[in-house]
């Protein structure tokens, strides 16, 4: 559901990464671009509407003031949709092993959305992890980028 969300609001390359070799407190992450901060606003708008739609949790939602760099944070899955400048200074792909999933579909679902989806008789193609450690990451490196 997440890159469904993504991609509803035309979000730029989608990448979700495989970080379970390089951490056992979470197995993916998703990053994805926008071209401006309105449409950084809206893709990360667009992912709390469509996990809040599927019974999924939002933690939170940094970095919407300036829009360069908002994280979503859905407890289990927590998606960095940034502007491209901000996306190639941090190289965010390289951090979490430059390797990105090959989604079956392009729906990465929360664990609580697939456990529904499960029980109305639908596989799941994506679970999603995430750890404060990545959101902690993820507040220092904004901090950075700010002036």
């Amino acid at each position: 559901m997440v890159v469904y969300a993504l991609e509803d609001v035309k979000a730029h390359d989608i990448k979700v990464f495989n970080t379970a070799e390089l951490s056992d407190m979470f197995e993916r992450v998703v990053v994805a671009s926008g071209t401006s901060n309105r449409q950084t606003r809206a893709l990360a708008s667009s992912v709390v509407e469509k996990v809040k739609e599927a019974g999924g949790d939002i933690v939170s939602v940094e970095g919407e003031d300036a829009g360069e760099w908002v994280l979503v944070d859905c407890n289990d899955v927590i998606v960095h949709i940034m502007q491209p400048a901000y996306r190639a200074y941090y190289n965010l792909e390289e951090i979490w092993g430059g390797k990105p999933v090959r989604l079956k579909s392009s729906v990465v679902k929360t664990k609580k959305s697939s456990s529904k989806a499960r029980r109305a008789g639908h596989e799941s193609s994506e679970t999603v992890r995430s750890h404060s450690s990545s959101r902690a990451a993820a507040r220092q490196a904004r901090r950075k980028a700010q002036p």
